[in-house]
């Protein structure tokens, strides 16, 4: 009984802390693109603005929900709480530091793969059931290209497996802290992979899916209120979750970068490296224009994913040539 207790204690407690994070999240991007673009940002409500986050979360938990004539209803209202929850989902596997996780299994890598894949869903479903035509084209496109990049992102994870031997997001986090991080030997391999999340995530310059200029939003112009903010908080959160992903798979996870640093506590390190990643990810918007549909595809199906599969061609002639395999 205690067990259950502590168990469900601390979903709650990832639950709470993660929207949180996301929240600050928002509010982290809208401050850095302000200081891009010579303006202020959110500065207002509470100090520098801190307590917007809460404010904008208030102002759509108490607007008025929007259900077009025309939606299929139920599947119009499951499918931004599907969205929502798998990016929390996710979650459960994340190594924050050497001991800190809510649960530990042996295939804990392909998990966040899967529920990956299962974000495409909630998408599809808005699109379908929101009968606009506009709504659907955004789905299909958004779906597209979530599909095209999973692949490399599939064959990148399998290099990194051949070599450690391991499915198990802590064992390749072990595997770095105790000899180098995966960036410093395959820098390439982990530019292909950045790119490929940020594809997947729909962010900037990749947010295709959501150009206002071309489909009016996509697949959430119909949303408004709280569904609506469910879109965006599975969106953020998914950021958050794949930069961790890269971090475990690239950057050694919690291990901290020399080994005079030791001393400072794991999770230090982890959240550190995230928030470097956020403000990449931020620069990323604040910096580069957008693709083209046609380009953003040539570059999933036409470089990432013959240049990925031919490095793990590669690595696994060169372990299976040297007797490599750490099993």
């Amino acid at each position: 009984m205690l067990s259950l207790l502590s168990f469900l204690f601390r979903i709650i407690f990832l639950f709470i802390f993660v929207l949180i994070a996301v929240a600050y999240f928002t509010h982290a991007e809208r401050k850095i693109l302000g200081a891009t673009q010579r303006r202020r940002g959110p500065n207002v409500i509470g100090v520098y603005g801190l307590l917007q986050p809460l404010s904008d979360g208030l102002k759509l938990m108490t607007k008025e929900p929007i259900l077009p004539s025309s939606a299929d209803k139920l599947i119009f209202i499951l499918a931004p709480i599907l969205t929502f929850i798998v990016s929390l989902i996710s979650w459960v596997v994340i190594p924050f530091s050497k001991n800190s996780f809510l649960t530990e299994i042996s295939l804990s890598s392909l998990y966040l793969l899967a529920c990956s894949a299962l974000g495409i869903y909630g998408i599809l479903a808005s699109g379908w059931a929101s009968n606009s035509k506009y709504a659907f084209l955004g789905a299909m496109r958004s779906a597209a290209q979530m599909v095209s990049y999973e692949l490399p992102i599939g064959l990148v994870l399998g290099i990194i497996v051949i070599i450690t031997g391991s499915f198990n997001l802590n064992v390749i986090i072990e595997f770095q802290d105790k000899t180098f991080w995966f960036v410093f030997m395959f820098p390439l391999l982990f530019l292909a992979f950045f790119i490929c999340i940020v594809a997947e995530t729909n962010r900037h310059p990749f947010d295709l899916p959501e150009a206002e200029a071309e489909l009016v939003s996509g697949y959430n112009v119909e949303y408004a209120a709280m569904s609506f903010a469910l879109f965006s908080l599975g969106e953020y959160g998914n950021i958050l979750l794949m930069s961790s992903f890269t971090i475990i798979l690239f950057f050694g996870g919690w291990s901290s970068p020399l080994a005079i640093l030791n001393f400072i506590p794991t999770a230090f390190w982890f959240g550190l490296k995230i928030i470097l990643f956020v403000i990449i990810f931020v620069l990323l918007r604040a910096g580069l224009p957008r693709y083209r549909y046609d380009q953003l595809m040539e570059i999933g199906w036409k470089v990432l994913l013959p240049v990925t599969l031919g490095f793990l061609i590669f690595v696994y002639s060169l372990l299976w040539t040297f007797n490599g395999f750490p099993y």
